[in-house]
């Protein structure tokens, strides 16, 4: 196993940047989900539904912010994770992957970090997660 990362309380932690997203990833994540509700690929049903267009279901977002954070720390130290889906995701659109450290609890020979994370396109939060880490203990 690989040793647990040191984070510090306030760390801002590396950005990611995912896309545009393409309908092609979309497409993709729907046929290894199993998700074809056609929000997801039919341009008139979701003009229909009240969307601009197309969006990308919510797991895809959460799977990067997933993925993105189980890089940063190693997926091994990964001690939970929960997300908030907030508004959709559109073709085109640039995903900004982010977040902090909020907290350290240390106790005996362990410690494990709470952290605020975000996928954002500009200003607007698309999910937004919590995740639980264990790190290097000083």
């Amino acid at each position: 196993m690989r040793e647990p990362v040191l984070l510090t309380v306030g760390q801002d932690l590396e950005p990611r940047s995912i896309g545009p997203v393409t309908q092609t990833d979309i497409v993709r994540f729907a046929g290894a989900g199993g998700d074809f509700n056609p929000l997801h690929h039919d341009p008139e049903y979701a003009v229909r539904a009240g969307l601009p267009g197309v969006i990308s279901m919510g797991q895809m977002q959460a799977g990067m912010l997933a993925a993105w954070v189980a890089d940063l720390v190693h997926v091994e130290h990964l001690l939970g994770f929960s997300v908030r889906f907030a508004s959709p995701l559109q073709i085109g659109e640039m995903l900004t992957l982010a977040g902090d450290v909020e907290s350290i609890e240390t106790a005996a020979d362990t410690a494990a970090a709470d952290l605020s994370l975000q996928a954002t396109v500009g200003d607007r939060v698309v999910v937004s997660a919590r995740a639980r880490v264990r790190v290097a203990s000083n």
